[in-house]
């Protein structure tokens, strides 16, 4: 079973974040159902590996999007995906040094903060967006 059940919910109208999204939530849900079914170290290792070079991509792309739109929450969000990246760091370590006990809380985490994220953060960059071309459509 996934840890998170994608759904339109997630989408916020701005391509290609919404397949950015879409993907970091399938690697989510792969790394999470390696740990669960005990797959070997390495297979996990990889997973989680993918998953942060992936998140590490989104995020350059998403914040490069941002500054070329004069999003006017950059800072805060820039501020967020440090986090975000901090815990996953912290995770990946963990998991490397063999405390994998700890690793479904840090994936409720991953899953908490990825979803509240998207449907919010990420959400209201879609709308500012939507906004500006509405606004822009109008002049």
């Amino acid at each position: 079973m996934p840890i998170v059940e994608w759904n339109d919910s997630f989408l916020v109208g701005v391509e290609p974040f919404d397949g950015h999204h879409k993907h970091l939530v399938d690697l989510l849900n792969r790394s999470y159902t390696g740990l669960v079914h005990a797959a070997p170290l390495e297979n996990c290792g990889d997973l989680l590996e993918e998953l942060s070079d992936y998140v590490s991509y989104h995020f350059v792309a998403e914040e490069l999007w941002m500054m070329e739109n004069s999003y006017p929450r950059y800072e805060e969000h820039i501020a967020e995906h440090n986090n975000y990246i901090k815990q996953l760091q912290e995770f990946q370590q963990d998991y490397r040094q063999g405390r994998a006990e700890t690793s479904l809380e840090v994936f409720t985490f991953l899953r908490r903060w990825l979803v509240e994220h998207i449907l919010t953060s990420d959400a209201d960059y879609g709308r500012f967006i939507s906004t500006q071309t509405h606004e822009s459509g109008r002049a």
